[in-house]
């Protein structure tokens, strides 16, 4: 019981389940395991806000680390029967999903460390 009156663990749970619901789709649309795992860290492409500063770091990291876009993307594919919206909307849940597990969360715009997971 103690584990779901800890929203931490609950989320790195989250993270878990939705990476490995990520990784068996991949698998049952037997798409291409190199560009799965040459995509998996295009995201935190995002970062590259911070060398400006922190408001527009959290702004694009945030952009890129919430489910909005892959979600939006797999919407797409919905209508489009796109292969590629798919796996790439795939690969980007992956992503969030194990950046969850791990612990990193969305960010304020105070300092990079400072999430909806923990504060620095």
């Amino acid at each position: 019981m103690q584990f779901l009156t800890a929203p931490g663990l609950l989320l790195r749970a989250e993270g878990l389940a939705l990476l490995l619901v990520a990784v068996l789709a991949y698998s049952r649309m037997q798409g291409n395991w190199i560009a799965f795992f040459a995509l998996l860290l295009v995201p935190d492409l995002g970062m590259v806000g911070y060398l400006r500063n922190t408001r527009l770091g959290a702004a694009i990291y945030n952009l890129v680390h919430a489910q909005l876009l892959p979600a939006a993307l797999l919407a797409y594919w919905l209508f489009a029967a796109d292969a590629t919206a798919l796996a790439l909307a795939i690969i980007w849940f992956a992503h969030i999903g194990m950046d969850r597990l791990f612990g990193f969360g969305l960010k304020y715009p105070t300092r990079f460390g400072d999430t909806h997971l923990q504060h620095s």
